[in-house]
């Protein structure tokens, strides 16, 4: 067995890949489901069981107020955003339907995509700008009269850069669309309103800025939309048990099997973080670390940063380059060197760093939360002053 010992100065800077560290409630209400709870939710009519119920709803209640969710059974409650994003495209789409998305697109969207592309779904892709963003009027012109619904990330998970959503939604909505928001990277650091932005499905993921454990997600599902998306896993809900049929009812349509009620229970108190910190709060001050390090980094000559380099019109993502260096090697050296835990290559979005120029060697990324500090930011940016001197020495 190896056992890795973390070091206590070690700075993390891959929060768009998972957030770490957890808050102490995440593995306090973990700990405390495995020990003193332990029942399976809507499986027995025991204490115990209806704990864990009580746990599963409180969580779907704790997103609804986040997003802005009239009623919690709209949330449904997934593994990641992928799986929400399959349910979303595989239920909605038929041979046939038209759909819209962006080239900043993550994998997550892109692969489901183009597998219903080969059962007979056509792709519009619109490019974005250099910038990484979106111009509203592209969708416009991209829209057919078998178009069906727009596919479109919240926020680039390589430049951090944020979409136009509510104008994209307001589109949407005047030519009787479906809009389906990627929040993977934005649930948890940047304010989400579905009735506002005129989002129909948004899919998310718990372990990142929601501060949950793996395994977590879910899919927001607008009214009435159920009736067109086909689950895409069917068995056992605890509901309705003398059917052999799939229940019709929210959320249980999509949720078959046992839940992850260990993860939900983590889940739960990572949310409940959030709201003890304030959402508005946490936004600020990712915003000031990126501001920060934007302005160190862009001070550095051989350097090049990729996006729109805004922190008020991004998120915490921010990806650059070292002229003449490997994004890989670079990456490297931040953590053998420095103890800068970073993320290098093309990020599972190859399409976007099409859009960008940096296919196919990618970008080194950082990406930051509300438990990285100005310290670290300042000895980041000397640590690529150093690598960039390095560089030049050999």
């Amino acid at each position: 067995m190896i056992i890795i010992i973390m070091k206590k100065n070690i700075i993390y800077f891959d929060n768009a890949a998972t957030s770490w560290p957890k808050p102490p409630q995440t593995l306090t209400a973990m700990q405390d489901y495995l020990q003193n709870v332990g029942g399976s939710p809507g499986r027995s009519g025991h204490r115990l069981s209806l704990e864990a119920a009580r746990i599963v709803f409180e969580t779907r209640e704790m997103l609804s107020q986040l997003f802005n969710v009239p009623d919690p059974l709209r949330i449904v409650l997934t593994r990641n955003a992928t799986e929400s994003l399959n349910i979303a495209i595989f239920g909605l789409l038929n041979p046939g339907d038209h759909v819209i998305t962006s080239d900043m697109e993550h994998n997550s969207v892109m692969r489901p995509l183009r597998a219903a592309e080969a059962r007979g779904v056509d792709i519009t892709v619109v490019p974005c700008g250099s910038n990484g963003l979106i111009d509203p009027g592209d969708v416009v012109k991209a829209i057919r009269t078998n178009t069906k619904a727009i596919f479109i990330t919240n926020a680039s998970n390589v430049t951090g850069t944020i979409m136009p959503i509510a104008d994209i939604g307001k589109i949407a909505r005047e030519h009787d669309l479906v809009l389906c928001v990627d929040a993977a990277q934005t649930a948890g650091c940047y304010p989400i309103d579905v009735e506002a932005m005129h989002i129909d499905l948004l899919a998310f993921t718990g372990h990142k800025s929601l501060f949950g454990p793996s395994g977590t997600g879910g899919l927001y599902i607008r009214d009435g939309l159920e009736n067109k998306i086909e689950p895409i896993c069917f068995g056992g809900t605890g509901s309705r048990s003398e059917l052999e049929v799939q229940p019709n009812f929210m959320p249980d349509r999509y949720e078959s099997g046992t839940p992850n009620t260990i993860g939900i229970a983590g889940l739960t108190a990572g949310i409940e973080f959030i709201r003890s910190k304030g959402l508005k709060n946490i936004t600020a001050h990712e915003k000031q670390l990126t501001g920060l390090f934007l302005q160190g980094i862009e001070a550095i000559k051989g350097v090049t940063v990729y996006g729109i380099k805004d922190e008020y019109r991004q998120i915490p993502v921010v990806s650059f380059n070292i002229q003449g260096m490997d994004p890989a090697k670079v990456s490297l050296e931040l953590d053998e060197q420095f103890e800068i835990m970073s993320r290098p290559g093309l990020h599972c979005a190859p399409a976007a760093h099409k859009t960008l120029g940096t296919y196919p060697s990618g970008t080194v990324r950082f990406s930051f939360s509300c438990f990285n500090t100005e310290e670290q930011i300042i000895k980041a940016i000397e640590a690529i002053r150093q690598i960039g001197k390095g560089r030049k020495r050999k």
